[in-house]
């Protein structure tokens, strides 16, 4: 049986849903956050030796990286239902995809969160003023315009095709979800700036093959 190791508010919740999309029967065995650090529990690294979510066992293999994750089930379980046709424009446009959403989405995200925790974590209050005018700068000059180049252009990417790799859903919109979601969640997407984006949002919310993974894997922070 295949089993997904389910860390809370993390990006393992995307692959309970394409798992949905598939129909492939899955176990899940839940792992939950520090609450104080927030990040994941030791007994991972039992798994995994980088000890993060998500990782996936099946059989013998112990498969770990989202993309990798993604394309490993696609192409075992259903590659003519959730990727596109090889040798098609479609195809380049979901490789392009399944990795930008690590590659190129997530990184500026992830440092907005640190710098946001820098601004708001404890310290000796005469080190504060420093950290605060330091956390802005970064943020100010080189953060947000990464952030708005970055989704400025998935926002014009949406207003082509219904989803990233064409016509047609993907594995590469399940990939997509997470930093979209993140972006949304921290101010990032608004409907005056990026109407294309919340719309996609807001449609793959209603699907009943993600509302069913929420149900299996818990709540989830970035589902709204």
């Amino acid at each position: 049986m295949l089993t997904v190791h389910h860390l809370n508010n993390s990006r393992s919740q995307r692959i309970l849903w394409l798992l949905e999309e598939l129909g492939v029967p899955y176990e899940i065995k839940f792992y939950e956050r520090d609450k104080e650090t927030m990040l994941a529990p030791p007994e991972l690294k039992k798994i995994h030796p980088l000890g993060k979510s998500p990782v996936v066992t099946d059989g013998d293999h112990v498969l770990a990286e989202s993309g990798a994750i993604v394309e490993y089930l696609v192409n075992k379980y259903g590659a003519e239902k959730l990727r596109p046709a090889a040798g098609t424009p479609e195809s380049l446009k979901f490789t392009y995809w399944l990795h930008f959403a690590e590659g190129s989405a997530m990184p500026p995200l992830l440092l907005s969160l640190i710098f946001m925790k820098i601004e708001t974590s404890p310290m000796p209050f005469f080190v504060k003023p420093i950290a605060k005018a330091i956390s802005s700068k970064v943020k100010k000059t080189f953060i947000g315009p990464q952030l708005k180049t970055i989704f400025d252009f998935i926002e014009g990417e949406l207003t082509k095709t219904k989803w990233f790799a064409g016509n047609n859903f993907s594995a590469a919109d399940i990939q997509m979800s997470f930093p979209l979601e993140a972006a949304k969640t921290r101010g990032v997407l608004t409907p005056g700036t990026h109407p294309k984006s919340l719309a996609y949002l807001e449609a793959i919310h209603k699907s009943a093959t993600y509302l069913k993974a929420l149900e299996r894997g818990g709540p989830y922070d970035f589902s709204h």
